[in-house]
C-alpha cells in the first residue's frame, strides 16, 4: 500500500462515512483515536484529519492504512488532505518562538517583572501584535492563536521564574527562563531587540521578507535576536546590488576579493569559475541594524566556509576576530609540526649514532 496515495474522491468518501456513522462509531471501528495535532475543515464541520486520511486509503488503495502506519501532522496526514485541495487547521496553537518570548519578556520586565492582567491595555497591544507576525502559517494557528488571555498566562510563565521570585512558578518552557536570563544579563541590548521587532512589524518591513530558509531550521544556525531580525540580516546579505557594489569598491582600491577572515581566494583556486566570486556578511549586529539603508562599510567579503562559521552559534565573531583565531590555530599548528620535526631529527641522529657504532 503506497502512504499518501489517495484522492479527493476517496476523501469526501471518507467523510460521508464519518457523518453516517458519526464520530465515536467512526473512530472506534478503524482504530482511531480523536485528533490532537490537525483536523480537516470541510462544509464548516471539523474532521479527525488521520482517521480521514487513513479510511480515505481503503478507497484507493483496497485497505485502511492502520493508524500505526502514518502520523496526523505535517508530514503525512495533514500534507495529503493540503494537498488535495483540503482546509486544514491546527487542534491546538504551536509553541512560542524565541521572537514572541523577547517581545512578552520586555513588557514583562517594563511592568517591574510582574505578570500582567488580561485587561491590561499593552496585554491587548502584544496580543495584535503577535498576531501579526510572520512565524507561524495560518493553517498552524486556531482561533485562540496568541489572544489577549494566551499572552497574559505567558506574561506570568516568564515572571513566576524571575530570581527574586519566591513563589510557584508557573508553566513555561526552556525558551523563557532563557530569554528571561538574557534580558537580565543584557537589559539594553535585548529591550533594544524588542523595539526593533516591533518597529520591523509596525513598518510592515519583517512581513515583506522573503520565507525563512533552511538555515532557520539548522540547530545550529543560530541568533540570540530570533528569527525574524535574523531574517532581515540574511535578506542584507544576500542583496546582489549590494553585493555587485562592495565588490566593485574592493577591486576599485586595488584590494583582492579574498576571505577576510581565512585569506581564501576563489579565483586563485577556481580559476575562472572562482573570478568574482565572494560572499557577503553584514558585520553589524542585529540589535544594532535598524531600518536604515546598508553602508558599504557595514559589509565583509568572507569564504562561505567562514560566512557559516560566524553563525554557527552566538556569540558572533567579527571577520577580525575569526582572523586572529585562524591565524592563532595556524600558528600553534606550525608549531606543532615544528616540534615533531625537531623530534624526528633526533631521533633519526640517535639512530645513525647507533648504526654507527654498531659498524666499528
Amino acid at each position: 500500500m503506497q502512504r499518501g496515495a489517495i484522492s479527493r474522491e476517496s476523501v469526501l468518501k471518507a467523510v460521508a462515512e464519518h457523518d453516517e456513522l458519526g464520530r465515536e462509531a467512526f473512530l472506534s471501528r478503524y482504530g482511531f483515536g480523536k485528533a490532537v495535532s490537525y483536523v480537516l475543515v470541510h462544509e464548516g464541520r471539523e474532521y479527525d484529519s488521520k482517521a480521514i486520511a487513513g479510511v480515505a486509503h481503503k478507497w484507493d488503495q483496497g485497505a485502511v492504512l492502520a493508524a500505526d502506519k502514518f502520523s496526523g501532522g505535517k508530514d503525512h496526514a495533514a500534507a495529503w488532505l493540503k494537498r488535495l485541495g483540503f482546509d486544514v487547521k491546527s487542534v491546538k496553537n504551536p509553541d512560542w518562538a524565541r521572537d514572541e518570548v523577547i517581545l512578552a519578556c520586555d513588557l514583562v520586565m517594563a511592568n517591574g517583572w510582574r505578570g500582567l492582567d488580561v485587561s491590561d491595555r499593552r496585554v491587548v497591544e502584544l496580543s495584535g501584535l503577535l498576531q501579526l507576525l510572520p512565524l507561524h502559517a495560518e493553517a498552524d494557528r486556531n482561533e485562540k492563536f496568541r489572544n489577549p488571555n494566551g499572552v497574559a498566562r505567558k506574561t506570568f510563565d516568564i515572571a513566576t521564574r524571575h530570581p527574586d521570585y519566591h513563589g510557584k512558578a508557573t508553566n513555561g518552557g526552556a525558551t523563557d527562563v532563557q530569554v528571561l536570563h538574557e534580558f537580565l544579563a543584557r537589559p539594553e541590548e535585548m529591550t533594544e531587540t524588542a523595539r526593533l521587532i516591533r518597529l520591523g512589524i509596525a513598518s510592515g518591513e519583517l512581513q515583506a521578507l522573503p520565507p525563512a530558509g533552511d538555515e532557520e531550521a539548522d540547530d545550529e544556525y543560530e541568533a540570540p535576536e530570533g528569527r525574524l531580525l535574523m531574517r532581515r540580516h540574511r535578506a542584507r546579505e544576500r542583496s546582489k546590488g549590494l553585493r555587485k557594489k562592495k565588490i566593485e569598491s574592493v577591486l576599485r582600491r586595488g584590494g583582492s576579493l579574498a576571505c577576510e577572515a581565512c585569506g581564501f581566494d576563489f579565483e586563485a583556486v577556481y580559476g575562472e569559475r572562482g573570478a568574482g566570486y565572494i560572499e557577503c556578511h553584514h558585520v553589524v549586529p542585529l540589535h544594532e541594524a535598524g531600518e536604515g539603508t546598508t553602508k558599504l562599510t557595514d559589509l565583509a567579503l568572507i569564504c562561505a566556509n567562514c560566512h557559516r562559521m560566524i553563525h554557527r552559534h552566538a556569540p558572533w565573531p567579527t571577520p577580525a576576530e575569526l582572523r586572529a583565531a585562524v591565524e592563532q590555530r595556524r600558528m600553534q599548528d606550525s608549531g606543532g609540526r615544528a616540534v615533531v620535526v625537531q623530534q624526528r631529527t633526533e631521533e633519526q641522529r640517535s639512530l645513525n649514532r647507533a648504526n654507527r657504532g654498531a659498524t666499528r
